[in-house]
């Protein structure tokens, strides 16, 4: 009965991939955009931008799916940029004291340009 499924696209460009994530993103499907991430990453690509316009809600499960990433990013001289989160996901990073952590864009072209 979940409102949205989880719908995630990943366009590898050069330099970066853009993650388009869209729907919910709770405990049941965190796993999937961590997989998804992972396997980005396990490419040897840390340079992400995941685009959250059309994420209507996330969960605590989520916030931690994106921290890993990041973390993982970082420590590979990467990072995950947000272009613009929904306002329900930037509500949540915000509230959870993470909102600081990402470099957030106005759209996908300027996040995507800023590696």
């Amino acid at each position: 009965m979940s409102e949205s499924p989880l719908e995630i696209t990943v366009q590898t460009m050069t330099r970066v991939d853009l993650v388009t994530v869209s729907g919910r993103v709770d405990s049941s499907s965190a796993p999937e955009l961590d997989g998804k991430l992972k396997e980005i990453m396990g490419n040897g690509r840390y340079q992400i931008v995941l685009d959250l316009a059309n994420v209507n809600y996330m969960s605590s499960a989520g916030l931690r799916t994106l921290v890993a990433a990041l973390r993982e990013c970082k420590n590979h001289n990467g990072d995950v940029r947000l272009s613009p989160p929904s306002e329900r996901v930037a509500e949540v990073l915000e509230l959870a004291g993470l909102a600081s952590m990402f470099s957030t864009y106005e759209d996908t072209l300027t996040a995507v340009g800023s590696f």
